[in-house]
C-alpha cells in the first residue's frame, strides 16, 4: 500500500498559511490524489476560504478533496465519555463520572495527543493519499508532531517511578482496558516493568514516520515582513528538535527580489504572488514541487563508523546550544527547545569526546 504523505505549514499568523495549505490540497487533488484537508479548531474565515461549510466528519468539497475540522472540545468529550464507561466497568468507586470532558483539557498535552491520534487514524484508513494539516503553525504544531519522541523518553526514564507510584497501584486494574481501547496495546503492570515491545514499536513507528520526509514534511510560510521572517527562521530551527524535515520556504505576497533567500540557505525559496482577487489556479501554479522535500537537510545523521552524531540546527548560534549526556542518551538544548537522543548500540555508553558547532551543524564525537 502506498504510504500517505502528510504536509503542514509553519509561520507567523497572518502570513497566509491557511491559503497556502488549501492551495496545496487543491494541487494534489488536481493530480488525482485523494486528499484530506484537516483544519484545527473552528474559524469563520475558513468556510469563506473553502467556499463550503465543514464539520467534524470528512466531507467532499471538490473532486478528490475532502475537508474536516478537528474540534478539540468534541474530541475531549468523546474520549471522556469512553473513559467513564471503562471506569464504571473496572473500578468499584468511579471518580470521573461528575467531571465534564472539557475539564480534561487542563492537563498539558491532552489535546495534542487526541489530535495526533485522529491524524493517525485518517492516515491508516486507506482512504487518502495526501493529508494537509492546517494547525496552529507554531510551536504548538511542533510539540504535537514531537509527542511520540517525548512520550518515548518519559517511558524510558520514568518506568520504575510510575510502577512504584500509589496512583498507578490504585489504577492498575484500569490501565489495561484503557490502553487496549485507546492505543491497541497490552500495557499491564507485568509487562510495563520491562521494555514493552508493543508500545515501543508504536512509538518507534511514529518517530520513524515523522523523521521520513517522504511521509511527513513541513514548509515555512513567510512574507517579506521582518517579524514574519524571524518567526519562520525560529520555527525552522525548532522543527529540527522534533526531527521534522523542513522542505522549503514559501514567500507569500512577495517576490525573490525581496532578497530573503540568504536568510534560509540552503533551503529553496518559492515566491507565490498575491493576485488582486483570490485566484486559486494562480497560487496553485506557483507552489513548489513538494516531492523534493527529501532533498532538504535532515535534522539528524548518525555515522557509527566515524562515531559522530550531526544535528542540523539553523537559526541558532553556538551560545544558544547546550549538550549533556546521561547514560545511553544525549540531551541537546537549543534556545528553549530540548531534545533527548537515544544513541544506537554502537555508541551507547561511550562518552562524548568532543563537540563543535559549524555551518549550522552541531557535530558530536564519541
Amino acid at each position: 500500500m502506498t504510504s500517505v504523505i502528510t504536509l503542514t505549514f509553519l509561520g507567523k499568523g497572518g502570513t497566509g498559511r491557511t491559503t497556502i495549505a488549501f492551495a496545496t490540497a487543491k494541487k494534489y487533488a488536481a493530480q488525482g490524489k485523494r486528499v484530506l484537508f484537516v483544519a484545527q479548531e473552528p474559524a469563520p474565515v475558513l468556510s469563506v476560504l473553502l467556499a463550503s461549510e465543514i464539520g467534524p466528519e470528512p466531507r467532499e468539497i471538490e473532486p478528490n478533496l475532502k475537508a474536516v475540522q478537528i474540534q478539540a472540545a468534541r474530541l475531549l468529550e468523546n474520549g471522556w465519555e469512553q473513559l467513564k464507561k471503562l471506569e464504571a466497568e473496572y473500578i468499584r468507586t468511579p471518580f470521573f463520572k461528575d467531571v465534564y470532558g472539557q475539564e480534561l483539557g487542563v492537563l498539558p498535552g491532552v489535546e495534542g495527543i487526541l489530535t495526533i491520534n485522529t491524524l493517525r487514524e485518517y492516515s491508516a484508513s486507506g482512504e487518502y493519499d495526501v493529508i494537509i494539516y492546517d494547525g496552529a503553525g507554531d510551536k504548538e504544531t511542533l510539540r504535537l508532531l514531537g509527542s511520540a519522541e517525548i512520550m518515548s523518553w518519559y517511558i524510558r526514564r520514568f518506568r520504575e517511578v510510575i510502577l512504584d507510584s500509589d496512583l498507578y497501584k490504585a489504577l492498575s486494574p484500569f490501565v489495561q482496558p484503557i490502553s487496549s481501547a485507546v492505543m491497541n496495546v497490552d500495557w499491564t503492570s507485568n509487562n510495563f516493568s520491562q521494555p514493552n515491545q508493543q508500545i515501543n514499536d508504536l512509538l518507534d513507528n511514529a518517530k520513524a514516520t515523522i523523521a521520513d520526509p517522504n511521509k511527513v514534511a513541513a514548509y515555512l510560510v513567510t512574507t517579506k515582513d521582518k517579524a514574519a521572517i524571524a518567526t519562520a527562521r525560529y520555527l525552522w530551527g525548532s522543527a529540527q528538535q522534533v526531527n521534522l524535515t523542513v522542505g522549503g520556504v514559501i514567500l507569500n505576497q512577495g517576490d525573490l527580489t525581496d532578497n530573503i533567500a540568504s536568510e534560509f540557505a540552503p533551503l529553496s525559496v518559492t515566491s507565490v504572488p498575491h493576485p488582486p482577487t483570490l485566484e486559486w489556479q494562480t497560487i496553485v501554479n506557483a507552489l513548489p514541487d513538494f516531492s523534493k522535500a527529501a532533498m532538504a537537510p535532515r535534522p539528524i545523521t548518525i555515522d557509527v563508523a566515524k562515531r559522530q552524531v550531526s544535528l542540523f540546527l539553523p537559526s541558532f548560534d553556538k551560545k544558544q546550544i547546550g549538550l549533556t549526556q546521561y547514560g545511553p542518551e544525549v540531551t541537546i538544548e537549543a534556545g528553549d527547545q530540548r531534545r533527548n537522543i537515544l544513541l544506537p548500540p554502537a555508541l551507547s555508553g561511550k562518552p562524548v569526546t568532543g563537540a563543535k558547532f559549524q555551518n549550522d551543524y552541531l557535530i558530536i564525537s564519541f
